[in-house]
């Protein structure tokens, strides 16, 4: 007799995005009761197949199968309609209703034209015990801890009759005890019949859980464990293996005095973690990790976005424990972040404007804007840094993503820092002025700088670091000069496997 199809099939998808690959020929298969992990590197297309499964994305290219019959899974209402639901990493939940209107938000039971609450209520208490969240249905979401929120929601997908549950970074923001109740759930969820797709970049929960790994790089497969096979390094040795790209020609450079020096700092989202470190005058110092690892939180705690909890921060010897972000532009510090559209750039103003914003206090006469100086700031950026821009007054918002970014650099440059700090600096860009910006890092390093880049590109990392902090959970596990750089020793670290290392 022939065997049952599978209950879900993904065939050949593809996806692609302006200028990025997203999925390549990607093929997915989910039994019934099946626990799959899908796990790889920032960027490897993980998030873009669920949200192809769970309609928020349709595929370019191949064909999805449910039960060996074909579907098209156009919106978020159609996936759920299969059976279909996705948990994200960012709870989908709103505050200032109670559980059990948040269960049915968007598909409350009706009766006579008016919303059946009673119905709803009682539903809702049945939801919560198949998940074992013992608290009362008209509990408001604003009064439950994360832990808690995360068990509504599996509750939310359970009301749509949910075969398939798909969940996107589950634990990220759990303490231990919530995992391991989380975990239960999952387990139980299995026994029930319901098949899990679960993403996490934390391989041991991964090892406990799964029945059986997909692993993807660069949007597509890149092979597939099973059972015992499923360990830490058979993880890690799928998620990595790229060759070097050629456009990376770093060049030793003599180091000088100690321009950063961080002791003991605790962040506000990690409070409990101490890092310590320092970096040189000419070094080009990485950072690397996994999303959730606090590598762009360690950044903002230095700019004083976020200022520290504890610790201590010296700056060519001096303590500095910046209070906002003045307190450390006006110490030599500047920091170019992740979303250079919202936090980097005013869109709507020109070159010219953005490339004199960081100056405006030191540089006004009186009060007022010297337009001359201005223009001429701007001229020199735009030729130093070969911006693309018909002229100084070109609005930044019609700009491509690689010019935009030098904006940025050319603003903060203007202020002849002492540590430039960035954060996802070639992130969006083409392969070009990706080029540009790893020279500028390399002149700038050679001037004297010390820089520090967050960059999840492990090409990038390995490619342009002097030497290279990896983090893990708002903790650094380990650091690796540039002789013991390679793919796998970033990874094992980054997943919190210290020893292998």
């Amino acid at each position: 007799m022939p065997e049952d199809p599978p209950l879900l099939q993904a065939s050949a998808i593809g996806k692609q995005f302006p200028g990025v690959r997203a999925l390549h020929n990607v093929n997915l298969t989910l039994s019934q009761g099946e626990i799959l992990s899908l796990v790889g590197e920032n960027g490897a297309g993980k998030s873009t197949m669920m949200k192809i499964l769970a309609g928020i994305h349709a595929p370019d290219e191949g064909a999805i199968e449910l039960d060996g019959n074909l579907v098209r899974i156009t919106n978020v209402r159609e996936a759920q309609k299969y059976g279909i639901a996705l948990i994200h990493q960012e709870l989908n939940l709103s505050d200032n209703l109670d559980i059990a209107a948040n269960i049915f938000l968007g598909n409350e039971p009706h009766k006579s034209g008016v919303i059946d609450r009673k119905r709803i209520h009682r539903e809702s208490a049945q939801f919560l015990k198949r998940v074992g969240l013992e608290f009362p249905t008209d509990t408001l979401v604003a009064d439950l801890t994360i832990g808690h929120q995360q068990l509504v929601e599996i509750s939310k997908a359970l009301s749509v009759d949910a075969r398939i549950i798909i969940m996107d970074e589950p634990t990220s923001s759990l303490s231990q005890k919530e995992s391991e109740k989380l975990f239960e759930v999952i387990r139980d969820l299995k026994s029930q019949g319901i098949s899990i797709i679960y993403i996490s970049h934390r391989l041991g929960e991964v090892i406990n859980l799964s029945d059986r790994v997909v692993v993807l790089r660069d949007g597509e497969n890149a092979g597939e464990l099973v059972g015992g096979e499923i360990t830490h390094d058979a993880m890690v040795k799928l998620m990595v293996g790229r060759d070097l790209s050629q456009f990376y020609n770093r060049t030793a450079t003599t180091l000088g005095e100690k321009i950063l020096e961080v002791k003991g700092l605790r962040t506000p989202p990690y409070p409990n973690n101490e890092i310590s470190f320092s970096v040189r005058s000419g070094e080009i110092l990485g950072i690397a990790g996994l999303v959730g690892a606090g590598r762009t939180e360690l950044l903002q705690t230095i700019f004083g976005v976020t200022p520290a909890v504890g610790g201590m921060i010296k700056l060519k010897g001096k303590e500095l424990m910046p209070k906002n972000s003045l307190d450390a532009i006006d110490s030599g510090i500047v920091l170019a972040p992740e979303d250079r559209k919202r936090h980097g750039l005013v869109l709507e103003m020109s070159v010219r404007e953005n490339t004199s914003l960081a100056r405006l206090r030191r540089d006004q006469k009186v009060g007022m804007i010297d337009f001359n100086n201005e223009a001429q700031l701007a001229d020199k950026m735009i030729e130093e840094l070969k911006i693309k821009t018909p002229h100084s007054d070109q609005v930044v918002q019609y700009l491509s993503g690689g010019n935009q970014q030098k904006v940025v650099l050319g603003k903060w440059l203007s202020m002849n820092p002492s540590l430039l700090l960035l954060d996802e600096p070639t992130r969006g860009i083409d392969i070009g002025s990706k080029q540009e910006i790893y020279k500028l890092m390399e002149e700038l390093a050679a001037s004297g700088v010390a820089v520090i880049f967050v960059s999840s590109e492990m090409e990038e990392v390995l490619g342009m670091a002097d030497r290279v902090l990896v983090m893990h959970e708002g903790a650094i596990t380990g650091e690796l000069s540039r002789e013991q750089l390679n793919e796998e020793a970033i990874m094992q670290l980054a997943t919190g496997n210290k020893a292998a290392a």
